[in-house]
């Protein structure tokens, strides 16, 4: 495994689809687990540490709330974390967003936008931490880039001939 997503709850899921979905299409491996950073703190240290021994190189961790599920796995590593706030009713995830993004000096996790966009773009940023090892992964990354591009151009012929 090279990428270990964590999920505060299973509601959270819905965020980290697309993730998932990219880091299927890219062949990184990973691994998924719900744990959390109030009511299961021994839990995600454990598996904070059989994450390191499995060869895991980006944590993810998608929270909502509170959401001190991506410091809890900070403090735990030395690897790179990416954090992924969560949108709640309460406060419209603002509360997610700044508890991910205010960590103290010393302990940085890289934190995404609010919701699914953030959770995609989790994924390409792990991709793109593991690519500076691996010139294959940084190939499918220019050919990715490439793909977004080609979209753009193809979309921007169709309006004209609309016009």
């Amino acid at each position: 495994m090279k990428v270990m997503i964590f999920l505060g709850s299973e509601s959270d899921f819905e965020v980290i689809e697309d993730a998932v979905r990219t880091l299927k299409d890219f062949g990184v491996p990973f691994a998924l687990e719900v744990t959390s950073a109030h009511r299961s703190p021994e839990r995600t240290v454990n598996l904070v540490r059989e994450a390191e021994a499995q060869g895991a190189g980006v944590f993810i961790a998608v929270a909502g709330k509170a959401a001190h599920l991506a410091g809890v796995v900070a403090a735990h590593t030395v690897r790179p974390v990416i954090g992924v706030p969560v949108e709640s009713a309460a406060l419209a995830g603002m509360d997610a967003l700044l508890s991910t993004v205010q960590m103290p000096k010393g302990v940085p996790v890289a934190t995404m936008g609010l919701g699914k966009h953030g959770g995609a773009n989790a994924a390409l940023l792990a991709v793109e931490i593991l690519a500076l090892g691996d010139e294959g992964l940084a190939k499918k990354l220019a050919d990715h880039r490439a793909r977004m591009a080609a979209s753009v151009e193809t979309a921007s012929k169709k309006i004209q001939e609309k016009l």
